[in-house]
C-alpha cells in the first residue's frame, strides 16, 4: 500500500496501514505508541523509575518513558509509562469464537417470542458463589438496564428473577427448578486465583447431577468471560465486555426456538 487514503468502516485511514502488520497507533500511523500501567514491589525512587524503563525495553518497547509514578504504600510504586512497540500482529488471521445469534432489540425480541415460542421465557440470574458484585447482572436483568439498553425485567415476554449477589450455586439451581426456568444467567466479576472457573464448573456439575443441564440454557458473563471460555466450561454462551441485555435475550430466545 502506498499514498492516498482508503475507507475502513466509514473512516479514512492512511494507506500505510497494513492489516497484516498491526501495531499500536498513537500520534501517527505505525508509530507503535502504547501506554502501560503497572506496580513494582520496590520503594519509590530513581532506581524504581530506571527499573520500570528497563522492563519496558525487555518487553520490546523503544524510547521508554515514565510519565507518572507514585508510592502506593511503603515498598510499592505505581507507574504510568509510554513506549514504542515494535511487534506486530496479523489482524487478518485472527478468528475469535463468538455467540452466534442475530441481535434484536427489546421489541423485536418480544415479537420473536410471541411468534416462535408462544409463552413467556423464564430466566433466573445471579452473581453466584462469593461474588458480591451485581453491576453486571443488574445491567442485564434490571428493568432500567444499562446505557439505554433495557434489562430483561422490562421485556413483555420475559419473566426475569434477579437473585442478587453471593448466591450459592445450589440456591440458583433450586430456584431454577422451582420456576421451571428456561435459562440461568451467572455473573462473575471476582476472578482472583481463578475462583470464577471453579464456581462456574461447580454449577454445571450440579445441573448435570440433577439431570437438567440439557434442559436449561446456561449463560455466564463478566469482564474476564469469553464465549470460548464459557463453552470450554460447559456453558451454552459467554458474554464479556460491551454485552447488553439485547445480546443475552436474543441468544436465549433463538436458542430456545431451535430446541423446540
Amino acid at each position: 500500500m502506498s499514498g492516498g487514503l482508503y475507507s475502513m468502516e466509514g473512516k479514512d485511514f492512511d494507506q500505510t496501514l497494513d492489516l497484516k502488520k498491526i501495531k499500536p497507533y498513537g500520534d501517527t500511523m505505525n508509530d507503535g505508541k502504547a501506554q502501560l500501567s503497572f506496580t513494582l514491589p520496590v520503594p519509590c525512587s530513581d532506581e524504581a523509575v530506571e527499573a520500570a524503563k528497563q522492563l519496558l525495553r525487555k518487553w520490546g518497547f523503544d524510547n521508554p518513558q515514565v510519565v507518572y509514578y507514585k508510592e502506593l504504600t511503603n515498598g510499592f510504586t505505581f507507574f504510568n509509562c509510554y513506549g514504542n512497540c515494535q511487534q506486530t500482529v496479523d489482524f487478518t488471521s485472527i478468528h475469535v469464537p463468538k455467540v452466534e445469534s442475530d441481535v434484536m432489540d427489546m421489541h423485536e425480541c418480544d415479537a420473536f417470542v410471541k411468534e416462535h415460542i408462544g409463552r413467556k421465557v423464564i430466566v433466573v440470574g445471579a452473581s453466584t458463589g462469593t461474588d458480591a458484585h451485581t453491576v453486571g447482572i443488574d445491567a442485564i436483568m434490571n428493568m432500567k438496564g444499562y446505557a439505554g439498553h433495557y434489562g430483561l425485567e422490562r421485556y413483555e415476554m420475559f419473566e426475569a428473577l434477579n437473585m442478587g449477589s453471593q448466591v450459592p450455586n445450589e440456591e440458583i439451581v433450586a430456584k431454577a427448578i422451582e420456576l421451571k426456568a428456561d435459562a440461568i444467567l451467572v455473573s462473575q466479576t471476582v476472578t482472583q486465583k481463578d475462583v470464577h472457573i471453579k464456581n462456574l464448573v461447580e454449577l454445571v456439575e450440579m445441573l448435570e447431577a440433577e439431570g437438567l443441564r440439557d434442559k436449561i440454557i446456561l449463560c455466564c458473563g463478566g469482564p474476564r468471560i469469553t464465549h470460548e471460555l464459557a463453552q470450554e466450561l460447559g456453558y451454552d454462551a459467554g458474554f464479556g465486555m460491551n454485552s447488553f441485555a439485547d445480546n443475552v435475550a436474543s441468544f436465549i430466545v433463538q436458542e430456545l426456538a431451535k430446541r423446540k
